[in-house]
């Protein structure tokens, strides 16, 4: 059986399918992990996207029950190009192809994998399809059922990913904050992350009232990652604002980055490929450090990196940037205890070199 990875711009890939079979559409862009696959799948970041992974062998540990970053597997579509033959790892119940054909998510094992991801560095991350199963219809047919799928620019998704109801995550050993987390596709380390810390975080819906935030007079509170485009969040940034004008310390990662550089009055911008996986390298600029980051966004704001400038609510500073292409990786007020980070310091999958940006928001928090 063939499948097809049709892109919008009329390159075509052929491989065999792989996990599900079927047709699936999304923004084609890839990821540089050399593991972690299982966190990317579930990550709600990933949705309405997908996911090339330019390690040549994935599926080699399997899948299991305690690395799942959300309830689901996210991803739109699939790409590999050497799949696993036979899955090894004492933790693992079962094999990638069958996790992926039980959520059922439609892949393609291909051997083009390097060719598409040089495609999208040199023309972008674009709209694309997976075709497989029975015999299929023309490739110009279906390169014309890509190009009127949905394109991720003005896409507003946070709340067809985040909870409906608002739950929380007690804190491991004494409490000492509560944090007020905002659900824009959060991942389930991230408030485990906190809890470790003595926070008990209360997870809130994506559509949750900056009243109702309020309303149980946390600590601090924070806004998680997420997909679609920051330009048309506007009910997160007009909640941030509000949270801002109540001096609450405020921490935002990924998307919550973007939604703090709106609510600053910086504008968001759609990067032309991307960042994703495990190995950005970032510079804190008050240190000089550079960490080795976990990503996954296709927006950043767009704010300026020759010192400081001011906001309807102090000055602030780019903090952190991509060593990379100068990307802005990190905000912070000077007056206000509100900073945020465009990556991931949750480690999962990834690196732990920003895991003290946990603590720090803890000491903002107990200032």
């Amino acid at each position: 059986m063939t499948a097809l990875l049709v892109l919008e711009d009329g390159r075509v890939f052929e491989g065999a399918p792989y996990g599900a079979v079927g047709e699936t559409y999304g923004e084609m862009v890839f990821n540089t992990g050399m593991t972690g696959y299982q966190e990317t799948l579930t990550d709600p970041s990933y949705h309405r996207q997908i996911v090339a992974m330019t390690a040549p062998h994935i599926g080699n540990t399997g899948v299991n029950d305690e690395d799942p970053e959300s309830g689901r597997v996210w991803v739109a579509g699939y790409v590999v190009r050497e799949p696993a033959r036979v899955h090894s790892n004492w933790r693992a119940n079962r094999s990638l192809d069958d996790y992926l054909r039980e959520q059922g998510v439609v892949g393609i094992a291909m051997r083009g994998t390097r060719a598409l991801t040089r495609h999208l560095r040199e023309r972008g991350a674009m709209r694309a399809g997976i075709f497989s199963g029975g015999a299929l219809p023309p490739v110009p047919e279906l390169v014309e059922k890509v190009r009127r799928s949905p394109e991720m620019t003005g896409a507003d998704l946070a709340a067809e990913v985040a909870t409906t109801e608002a739950y929380v995550v007690p804190a491991i050993g004494e409490k000492r904050f509560t944090v007020a987390a905002v659900d824009l596709g959060i991942k389930g380390m991230t408030p485990h992350r906190m809890a470790e810390r003595g926070c008990e975080v209360h997870v809130l819906p994506a559509t949750v009232t900056a009243e109702a935030l309020l309303a149980l007079d946390p600590d601090g509170v924070f806004f998680s990652n997420g997909p679609g485009d920051p330009a048309a969040a506007d009910h997160a940034v007009e909640t941030l604002r509000k949270v801002l004008d109540a001096g609450k310390p405020f921490f935002g990662i990924c998307f919550g980055n973007q939604i703090l550089g709106r609510a600053l009055g910086l504008g968001t911008y759609k990067l032309r490929y991307g960042h994703r996986g495990v190995n950005q390298p970032v510079q804190d600029r008050r240190t000089g450090k550079v960490e080795i980051s976990a990503h996954n966004h296709g927006f950043a704001v767009d704010a300026p990196l020759d010192g400081p400038f001011d906001t309807p609510y102090g000055r602030a500073e780019v903090s952190h940037v991509n060593l990379n292409d100068d990307c802005v990786e990190g905000l912070r007020l000077l007056d206000r205890p509100v900073f945020s980070v465009q990556y991931h310091p949750e480690a999962a999958a990834g690196p732990h070199d920003a895991a003290y940006l946990f603590d720090e928001f803890c000491e903002v928090m107990g200032a």
